[in-house]
């Protein structure tokens, strides 16, 4: 491979007149590495959005939250688009190489179009409404997830729910179709933008005026009155109630709308049906249609129902959290509550009193705040809400009493075994002392400010923090792996640690038992394979595989993102009573859910240097994201070996007013503008990754080659006498020439010393999954054993900088994916450095104290070229005992 890498390098810079071989001119060649330059950053793009909604989809069918067919068409679609335009981004960096891709999207895109059209049947209910007893999360997109989650807690709790019915999607459309504003609205939206405040004000104005003053068709209005009639009768009386939005999207996975829309309070029969279009109408809210616009959720996804309940005249109300949602792992029930109606908890406006209960049976009040409310929201006694001031020893009152505030936190326990999640709950208590529960949804949590679990709860963690790629905990001993051979020796039941997070490593998901990794994240090919097996994953933990000893027993709290020493008996017993899902949660939902993502998630692409690795095996949208993300890698690499830069197409560095042996060819935009004659000045080239690469460089001067011992000096002069592939430095037609092909965050360098050959790429930018860098380094005039041996040597240096290293025979292969912008420009000044630091060493690697002694050298230099120190090195290998022919 290093052979036909030299050959191509080597033809990569060759003396040509005005064309190349390929008959284009260089500046033709130039625009031609601009436009796949530019399609590579397009395909990273696209790639991490496909998997970014692949993880929303995993999250979705293993999560408890409300979901529905517009969430799931709309997840579909947006894989789907966005894998294609990957296959068409890697076809335009290698042009006719990859059109096999084609059909292979096309034959899976069948499968999930078969997938969606075999739900069809349940888009199609003809119900304007659906009374709230009969509504659950199966019918999330004919009645929206609010009033879904409600009519589940009627279903399956029995806990005490305001009775209502629900005003159906096909109702709203119903209106939107009568009045004939679906284009009308369309054509207002086309001039929106969420970063245009005045213009949003103007259009959510004249769209709320437009459906607000629009006729009601008689099917739809009849309904809700013929429904209200019905509610009444229920009651025995007259009654007011509350209308509540409920659109498609709300309260569902991954986007709450939490405040975007209205809600009426206390309105009266006659009032009913103005107050339903109102609601509609909120659906373009200025909050609302910035919402939107900012999470890409098309219009035409957002249908509109409503939820209309019995009103309830609160003496109390507020909002439950059944875990803090301030830290992931307190698991303590929090109440909060204020006079009145549930509003002021809800919109802020009062201070409120807080119950905290410990999860016990029967929950345990373990704090109490009584704090100032100065107002409360009442229902008037005919129709709407008025604010009341209250004052004097009432306002420090208590809101609820210590028995009330036991039943919520009972009521809670059960919504939360009901969900199988943290949920945030909104209720009220009338003057009779009835509680009822106005809403319920998923808690959104944030993780604990110490990075990791409760040391209350847990004890202290070896490690904190990293996000969550898969929930979950596992225990086991961990297993450190720092090269693909180590993965032969992965025992069953292990916990694998590692720098990083390769698609790869999939090959022994089936026997961890939670994973580890200092790179990556929740939206990485690994991740999705994780989530897919169930199996608890931390990425993004810094100094994993070295604060975390091999053989070491250990439970790792993904959920928490924490690693604790031994087993964990509770916190075990709680995840896996979690990854169980009651058979009652599993609606027909998670079941189409479940076939559509089978022809999307499943990854069995994994090794890239196998036969099967090839697109007529890409069987799922993900194995064609994997397969297309490592080729237009692998295709920008090896962009020198089709077309041919001349000499003259590259400028010479002039450092201090000295001609260096640097040579750059600005492919992009690398240099600051147009660089007349044969020099450019290192303030002349604003390549992000050549600045770091050359502080590398130039950080400690060289002292030159080390002393040679005879026995090195012989192999050297024997190898370079006998073996006719050498080319020495002096006699190289590049010989002391090294090559830098630049944009401003691209890098590729070619570099020769002596007999060593080099090649550093990298991307460096303000996305971090998108970022790498890659060292490879082969050569030297030594015999085999020697030249081996350094490459050892280099690789364990880059291993202790955080680099994946893999060294075959005696090429060392580096490598950093994934990671800020000041860490791969860490990574590229440790190269440099060893670039001009590792010349010459193999005529030594016989000398077991001469290399440590070099290698300790190297050490203690990068401490002070990176800033920081390193961890102490392993040893080295002995080397192999010399043989003779």
């Amino acid at each position: 491979m290093f052979g036909k890498l030299a050959r191509a390098v080597k033809g990569l810079f060759c003396d040509t007149q005005s064309e190349t071989p390929q008959g284009l001119t260089e500046e033709q060649i130039q625009t031609e590495f601009k436009k796949r330059y530019h399609h590579f950053k397009l395909l990273l793009t696209a790639n991490k959005k496909a998997l970014e909604l692949m993880t929303e989809m995993e999250e979705a069918l293993n999560g408890r939250r409300t979901f529905g067919m517009a969430f799931i068409r709309a997840h579909s679609t947006g894989v789907s688009v966005n894998v294609y335009k990957i296959i068409e981004h890697l076809n335009a960096i290698a042009p006719g190489r990859y059109a096999e891709l084609y059909n292979r999207i096309k034959d899976i895109q069948r499968r999930i179009g078969e997938c969606l059209a075999s739900s069809c049947t349940l888009e199609t209910a003809p119900d304007l409404v659906i009374p709230l007893d009969q509504a659950g999360r199966d019918q999330a997109d004919l009645v929206g997830g609010k009033m879904a989650g409600l009519g589940e807690i009627v279903r399956r709790t029995g806990l005490p729910v305001p009775p209502g019915f629900a005003v159906t999607a096909r109702a709203y459309h119903r209106l939107i179709e009568h009045n004939d504003l679906k284009d009308e609205i369309y054509r207002l939206l086309q001039t929106a933008g969420p970063d245009d405040q005045r213009n949003l004000l103007i259009l959510s104005s004249q769209i709320r005026n437009k459906i607000t003053e629009a006729e009601l068709p008689s099917d739809v209005s009849k309904a809700i009155l013929g429904a209200y009639e019905t509610l009444c009768r229920t009651l025995g009386r007259e009654a007011s109630v509350s209308l509540r939005s409920s659109a498609l999207g709300e309260d569902e996975a991954g986007q709450t709308f939490a405040g975007q829309f209205s809600s009426k309070l206390n309105v009266g029969p006659e009032d009913i049906l103005q107050s339903y279009k109102e609601i509609i109408a909120s659906k373009y809210s200025p909050q609302a249609m910035t919402y939107r616009l900012n999470r890409g959720i098309p219009d035409e996804d957002v249908a509109m129902c409503v939820g209309v309940m019995a009103m309830v005249d609160a003496v109390a109300g507020g909002v439950i959290y059944s875990r803090n949602p301030l830290d992931i792992r307190d698991d303590s029930i929090h109440i909060h509550s204020a006079f009145g109606l549930p509003k002021s908890v809800v919109d802020g406006s009062v201070g409120t009193d807080e119950f905290v209960f410990e999860r016990e049976r029967p929950p345990r009040l373990t704090a109490r705040h009584i704090r100032e409310k100065d107002q409360a929201f009442l229902c008037l006694p005919g129709e709407g809400v008025c604010r009341t001031e209250t004052s004097g020893e009432r306002a420090l009152m208590p809101s609820i009493t210590d028995e009330q505030a036991l039943a919520l936190a009972e009521a809670t326990v059960t919504l939360e075994a009901m969900y199988g999640a943290p949920v945030d709950v909104e209720w009220a208590i009338d003057a009779a002392g009835s509680l009822a529960f106005l809403q319920c949804r998923e808690l959104v949590q944030l993780p604990s400010q110490t990075g990791g679990g409760s040391d209350r709860v847990h004890g202290t963690p070896l490690l904190s923090g990293g996000v969550t790629a898969s929930p979950g905990a596992g225990f086991g001993p961990v297993f450190v792996v720092r090269r693909e051979a180590d993965l032969l020796q992965f025992p069953r039941g292990a916990v694998l640690v590692a720098v990083e997070a390769p698609p790869r490593y999939a090959s022994i998901i089936d026997r961890a038992a939670a994973i580890v990794t200092e790179k990556g994240g929740a939206a990485g090919h690994l991740a999705n394979v994780a989530r897919e097996f169930r199996v608890p994953s931390i990425m993004g933990l810094a100094g994993a595989t070295h604060r975390l000893a091999p053989g070491t027993e250990v439970t790792v709290d993904a959920d928490g993102r924490a690693v604790y020493p031994g087993r964990l008996e509770e916190l075990l017993a709680e995840a896996e009573a979690q990854r169980q899902p009651a058979p009652e949660r599993i609606t027909p939902m998670h079941a189409i859910l479940r076939r559509v993502m089978d022809q999307i998630t499943p990854l069995s692409l994994i090794d890239p240097n196998a036969p099967e690795f090839a697109p007529e095996n890409c069987k799922t949208l993900h194995d064609v994201t994997r397969f297309c993300h490592e080729k237009s890698v692998t295709e920008m690499f090896n962009f020198g070996q089709e077309f041919h830069f001349s000499k003259r197409a590259a400028k010479q560095l002039k450092y201090k007013g000295t001609a260096m042996k640097w040579w750059f060819i600005n492919l992009d935009d690398g240099f600051v503008g147009e660089v007349p004659g044969k020099y450019v000045k290192l303030e002349e080239i604003c390549s992000i990754p050549v600045g770091a690469l050359w502080d590398g460089i130039i950080a400690i001067p060289w002292q030159g080659p080390p002393p040679v011992d005879g026995r090195g000096l012989m192999s050297i002069i024997v190898q370079a006498s006998t073996n006719p592939h050498l080319e020495a430095a002096s006699h190289s037609s590049f010989a002391e020439r090294n090559y830098f092909m630049v944009s401003r965050n691209y890098m590729c360098l070619s570099s020769r010393f002596g007999f060593h050959f080099c090649t550093v790429e990298t991307l460096v930018g303000d996305r971090p999954s998108e970022n790498y860098v890659s060292f490879q380094f082969k050569g030297g005039a030594a015999e085999y054993s020697r030249r081996r041996r350094r490459a050892q040597f280099v690789g364990e240096i880059l291993e202790l900088q955080g680099f994946v290293v893999e060294v075959n025979e005696d090429a060392s292969f580096a490598r950093i994916n994934g990671g800020p912008e000041d860490e791969m420009l860490r990574g590229l000044t440790v190269i440099g450095y060893m670039l001009m630091h590792t010349r010459q060493l193999d005529m030594i690697m016989h000398n077991e104290p001469l290399v440590q002694s070099y290698k300790q050298k190297i050490l203690d230099d990068l401490v002070k070229v990176v800033g920081h120190p390193l961890h102490a090195p392993p040893p080295c290998p002995a080397p192999a005992a010399e043989t003779t022919a």
